[in-house]
């Protein structure tokens, strides 16, 4: 088992399913894009399992390579406006954002969604004041699994790796940390099931976020 960092100076989060369910109104956001364009309508369950891999990324896995800029303009217009309606923070993470805060540790997100959508997602749940940097995949040459996001946090922190704690919930996650030589901790509340996670043989996995606190401290 690695060993926790001992000078711990961040705890960086990714966004869905680690600190925010917005699963429906992604897939509300799909449904109604695919029956803008005569598609099938797809299930809560199969679009959750698409998430993780940036938007242009779950577009494709519903459309063909040839209409993805137009579907991409369907799915952003509706979602602007879906995603304020439909959000839901994970049970424990406003209390492990307050505790932490509380501690003096410094916090950042680090996401494959566009920036857009993820100031829209911790401004309208009012966790927005917890977080010193938000990075996301647009605003780096690569998206997670490489470890672009981290390594662009910790250098804007001015930290290195061994002073960091990523947080995530998929697979991409995993690797994200692993890459970026950031011990990882991996919840399995969103897309990736237990079975897939632990077959990396992350840093640690904890059941859900109360558990964090007693990893860390």
């Amino acid at each position: 088992m690695k060993t926790l960092p001992e000078n711990i100076q961040i705890v960086i989060f990714d966004l869905d399913g680690t600190l925010v369910d917005a699963y429906q109104a992604i897939t509300d956001s799909i449904n109604f894009m695919m029956r803008k364009l005569g598609r099938p309508r797809q299930t809560l369950k199969m679009v959750t399992r698409s998430v993780g891999h940036g938007v242009e990324g779950l577009i494709r896995c519903f459309i063909e390579e040839e209409r993805v800029a137009e579907a991409l303009k369907i799915f952003r217009a509706h979602h602007d406006q879906r995603l304020r309606r439909k959000l839901r923070i994970m049970p424990g993470a406003r209390a492990l954002l307050a505790n932490l805060k509380k501690r003096g540790c410094r916090m950042a997100i680090a996401s494959n969604r566009p920036s857009k959508f993820c100031h829209i997602i911790i401004e309208q749940l009012g966790i927005d004041h917890y977080f010193d940097w938000v990075i996301c995949a647009d605003a780096v040459k690569n998206a997670k699994p490489a470890p672009d996001v981290l390594r662009a946090i910790l250098k804007a922190a001015k930290l290195k790796p061994a002073q960091a704690v990523y947080v995530g919930d998929m697979t991409v996650d995993l690797l994200c940390g692993r890459r970026a030589r950031v011990f990882t901790v991996i919840v399995p509340t969103g897309s990736s099931t237990l079975a897939e996670l632990k077959a990396l043989k992350p840093d640690r996995i904890i059941m859900n976020l109360q558990k964090f606190p007693s990893v860390i401290f």
